[in-house]
């Protein structure tokens, strides 16, 4: 299967759909994620894992990603760590709230936001489930720990 260069973004050129190498690569990783929280490892293991994510991303995202962990670790203790896909992941009762998804991992412009279903952010019939991050500043932290507060109620 013949690889093509669209955009900047690593795409196949199978007409079938086929997944590009970041999205093979998500979904290896979170299969080697399920063996591992199967092994029921303690919340310092887990955010081990967030971390050495966080480290292997380019410094932009990473500047970002650690803005974001510790706004987290700081003002939501309840909060679990994990990855998800591959993401730095934060969880309540084990089901992800939040994600992090560097702009470096599939090439886009911006990094995520994301923002689960068990993240009580509702607001009548329609509202958003993620956020572009371009920047970590004291702005964005106050809006995204605003926004946690949301997701956590309830």
């Amino acid at each position: 299967m013949a690889k093509k260069e669209t955009n900047g973004k690593n795409k196949s050129d199978d007409s079938s759909g086929g997944f590009s190498d970041a999205e093979k690569k998500a979904m290896k990783e979170r299969s080697e994620e399920i063996k591992r929280q199967k092994k029921k490892g303690s919340k310092t293991d887990e955010e081990a894992a967030v971390l050495e994510k966080i480290n292997e991303m380019k410094p932009a995202d990473k500047t970002i990603a650690i803005g974001l962990h510790e706004l987290i670790k700081q003002n939501f203790p309840m909060l679990g760590f994990r990855t998800w896909y591959g993401f730095p992941a934060y969880t309540r009762d084990g089901k992800v709230i939040t994600f992090f998804q560097p702009s470096g991992r599939f090439d886009e412009r911006y990094s995520s936001l994301g923002f689960s279903e068990d993240a009580k952010l509702d607001d009548g019939v329609f509202w958003p489930t993620s956020y572009a991050l371009v920047e970590w500043n004291d702005q964005v932290a106050a809006e995204i720990k605003q926004l946690m507060k949301k997701a956590l109620e309830g």
